[in-house]
């Protein structure tokens, strides 16, 4: 596996960050992290597939972790403005076909890259994804509650407390090791012109919910999607109810044959994806679609 590099691009006159694993000769996925995190969340997958022969690219969000803030913010943090961002990253990267693995808001996203109905060409690109705990309709209850620790990140003295935070609120990740927890502390930490520590991220970002209330309704987009779609959802989920997977087998790609649902214990919102029962079935899967 080639020793992974850190890259900016200007993208629709905005600063993006992404990380590049893996050689450039293989099949690509797009990894893409949750509402309030980095990049780095995905370094355990970005790996294992690395290792693997693929190229993963996994890109910080605008207004996250060292992608450029929006100055627009009630224009941009949205996800419609996210799918662009993707298609200019595919277009600057010469990706014309990719597997997706989304977490939560990565995996909005991807969705609606991959209904095409906003960002034509990413229809085309995308030939597999993966939602990791998100789905075309989220609980009402679990916005709520991310709105609530996400508009109004606390600050701390010390990065220990910052992370004695995270392994409170980032609990339903599953099992993390201290390690783990330290880096995503870490990676995922900025410090204030008071010299205190908070999460990474600008907090109006979670104005999303605000302007754009309806942007995860995203069923049209879902029905749309022509490419085999595997959702993990976390056993304790609160943010992805069984009802929603009852319709999503129902219509679009459940109805066509091509959805794979899989729920993944001793998670709730949103596995880790760092151990290999969560990765060996994202393996499986990708593979399986082909290219």
């Amino acid at each position: 596996m080639n020793t992974p590099t850190s890259n900016y691009l200007q993208i629709a006159g905005r600063e993006i960050h992404w990380m590049d694993w893996g050689g450039q000769g293989g099949p690509v996925v797009i990894a893409w992290h949750g509402l309030a995190r980095t990049c780095r969340d995905m370094d355990e997958l970005a790996v294992h597939f690395a290792e693997r022969g693929f190229r993963v690219v996994c890109p910080d969000t605008i207004g996250r972790g060292l992608s450029q803030w929006s100055q627009v913010p009630d224009d941009e943090y949205q996800l419609a403005f996210y799918a662009r961002l993707a298609n200019g990253l595919c277009d600057a990267l010469a990706l014309e076909r990719v597997h997706w693995v989304g977490t939560s808001m990565g995996g909005a996203i991807g969705l609606v890259c991959a209904g095409g109905l906003v960002e034509p060409r990413m229809k085309a690109r995308i030939a597999s994804l993966v939602l990791n705990d998100i789905a075309p309709q989220i609980a009402e209850a679990a916005v709520e509650r991310i709105r609530s620790y996400a508009g109004q990140p606390p600050a701390f003295d010390t990065v220990a407390e910052l992370e004695a935070f995270f392994r409170t609120v980032y609990k339903p990740y599953g099992s993390l090791t201290d390690a783990q927890w330290r880096r995503l502390t870490e990676t995922s930490t900025r410090r204030l012109p008071d010299g205190r520590v908070t999460p990474h991220y600008d907090p109006a970002m979670v104005r999303q919910f605000v302007v754009h209330p309806e942007d995860y309704v995203l069923w049209p987009h879902y029905d749309a999607i022509e490419v085999p779609v595997l959702c993990l959802r976390g056993a304790e989920s609160d943010l992805v109810l069984p009802e929603t997977l009852v319709e999503m087998q129902r219509r679009g790609p459940g109805a066509a044959g091509r959805l794979q649902i899989i729920e993944v214990p001793g998670c709730g919102h949103a596995p880790a994806l760092n151990v290999p029962a969560h990765l060996d079935p994202i393996e499986a899967f990708v593979r399986a679609a082909g290219n």
